[in-house]
């Protein structure tokens, strides 16, 4: 039996889909906040170790009004640019509280964050010479590559051999070196593995070979372990969760063993992004149209790729709820059909040879798990205008936390000529 989301959840609180795009218009994602308060509340308590931050990568979703609730809840964030620096201050967050985990930025950027006190973590030897050149005597955090990676996609995996980020073990003398010849002091050191591990088993095996080579650097701060915690994106097919439990045990288990080892209680890190807002988020379009073409229905909406981009990008899969005249749609012959968007590329495709229910025009289809690398990916692609957000509150209200683009904001940053 499929199983429908939002209607488990209880998503759209005191409001329905038709209400929604009446009012905010089509697309639209809608947040809905005790999700995404409940997947902090998991990152925060994820180990019984102490000291434990959960960061939130907040590339994943930077909208002002969702990162002053992950603040809220007592997690600190990472950045990946000045922008985001930017953002996460305006949010509310302490420059103690951001760490900056850039990937071949210049030395203006680097002192961006410098200037704010957001501590800096190069993934580079050339990246740490630069740093060293530019900030000589002061604290510098390094990211790592342990050689193991995850990920659901070969361009999400982001450690092992054939990725760009990190350095690889052979080069820690390098580092050393680097770090005494410009007086900088090593107080940190992150890897990442790579995007979507629903199991823990090679996580566990990352966090290992980290460690590892933590022990080679003294008088460190803190260790970050990095992100990837997975969510279930075929949730009407049964997937389970990802089971934190065992990932509780064993992680308290290890961390208390390397203070141990280490010979002080450090500061233990991770960096979750999509775990905490994706299943917050859903996308709402209209059907607009329905042919055949060679045997293959096509679903037109106005879910271009502009607005998601994952499917085009990573040949990902979400679920899609179908609401006719206001009401879930959950029975009636389904029937294999391809969801397409309103951009002009045949690639355009948000589902390929999907069973769903009944569909007709007019229809609003819902895109499930849209909240992480939704709208922080949209685009003006085609010049079409970035829908609205709205957030579904702890009561079950609407409300408005960015506006839909406007036909003026395409022009702005142009100048004359």
């Amino acid at each position: 039996m499929k199983q429908y989301y939002t209607q488990n959840t209880h998503f759209f609180g005191n409001t329905s889909p038709e209400a929604l795009l009446r009012d905010y218009g089509s697309p639209l994602y809608v947040y809905n906040e005790a999700i995404l308060r409940q997947r902090c509340r998991q990152m925060r308590d994820l180990v019984g170790y102490k000291p434990f931050w959960a960061d939130y990568s907040c590339k994943a979703n930077t909208n002002l009004s969702l990162l002053r609730i992950v603040h809220e809840e007592g997690l600190h964030a990472d950045a990946m640019s000045p922008g985001e620096i930017y953002t996460l201050l305006a949010a509310g967050f302490a420059p103690e509280e951001i760490l900056y985990v850039c990937n071949n930025v210049s030395a203006e950027e680097m002192a961006f964050a410098v200037e704010r006190g957001v501590l800096v973590s190069v993934d580079s030897l050339a990246q740490l010479e630069l740093y060293g050149a530019h900030f000589p005597g002061s604290s510098v955090a390094v990211r790592l590559n342990p050689g193991v990676g995850v990920g659901h996609h070969d361009k999400v995996i982001t450690a092992g051999k054939l990725t760009k980020f990190g350095i690889n073990e052979e080069y820690i003398p390098q580092i050393k070196e680097t770090a005494a010849h410009h007086n900088l002091r090593i107080v940190g050191l992150n890897q990442h593995l790579g995007s979507l591990f629903m199991e823990e088993t090679l996580f566990m095996r990352g966090v290992d070979a980290m460690l590892a080579l933590c022990l080679q650097f003294p008088n460190l701060d803190f260790v970050d372990l990095g992100g990837g915690f997975g969510i279930p994106y075929k949730k009407q097919d049964g997937q389970a969760p990802l089971d934190l439990a065992p990932i509780y045990d064993k992680l308290t288990a290890v961390m208390e063993r390397f203070a141990q080892d280490y010979g002080k209680r450090i500061t233990f890190r991770i960096e979750p992004g999509r775990f905490l807002v994706a299943e917050c988020g859903v996308l709402l379009g209209r059907v607009h149209s329905i042919k055949e073409n060679a045997g293959i229905t096509f679903v037109g909406t106005d879910i271009g790729f502009n607005v998601l981009q994952r499917p085009i990008m990573y040949d990902s899969h979400h679920d899609i709820e179908v609401y006719h005249q206001d009401h879930l749609v959950t029975g009636g012959p389904a029937k294999v059909v391809t969801v397409v968007g309103n951009i002009c590329e045949s690639g355009d495709k948000l589902a390929h040879d999907r069973e769903l229910p009944p569909i007709c025009q007019g229809d609003i289809l819902g895109v499930m798990d849209a909240g992480a690398y939704g709208y922080s990916m949209a685009s003006n692609y085609n010049h079409r205008l970035r829908p609205a957000e709205v957030l579904i509150d702890l009561e079950g209200h609407p409300r408005l936390i960015r506006r839909r683009d406007t036909l003026e904001d395409l022009l702005r940053g142009f100048t004359e000529r």
